[in-house]
């Protein structure tokens, strides 16, 4: 099978990078906290992982530098954290831009 072909069809669907999917779920954790009015503090101890790291992910890093890369596990906990699926968690619309320029959410 050639790169771009699907079973001798032609795939012109573009795929976000990795680089501006976790953009987009860095600023979808941001906008799930702010409309459910929560804290930093408070979605990092819903989920039972450290604020620190919750405040990366927000950055769309895990370490200085370096792309955010959270476990299963923690992308549960997340969606748990603000009552939603996990699915809607990681539901972000790249082809539709809100008025701050980031991806939307589904």
């Amino acid at each position: 099978m050639l790169a771009g072909h699907i079973d001798g069809m032609e795939n012109s669907e573009r795929h976000p990078t990795r680089s501006e999917y976790v953009r987009g779920l860095a600023h979808r954790l941001r906008m799930l906290r702010e409309s459910q009015g929560l804290t930093q503090e408070d979605v990092a101890s819903r989920a039972g992982i450290a604020s620190y790291t919750y405040q990366q992910y927000e950055k769309g890093e895990s370490k200085r530098g370096t792309p955010m890369n959270p476990t299963l596990s923690s992308l549960l906990a997340l969606a748990d954290a603000f009552q939603i699926d996990v699915r809607e968690l990681l539901s972000i619309d790249f082809d539709a831009s809100g008025d701050d320029g980031w991806p939307n959410a589904v």
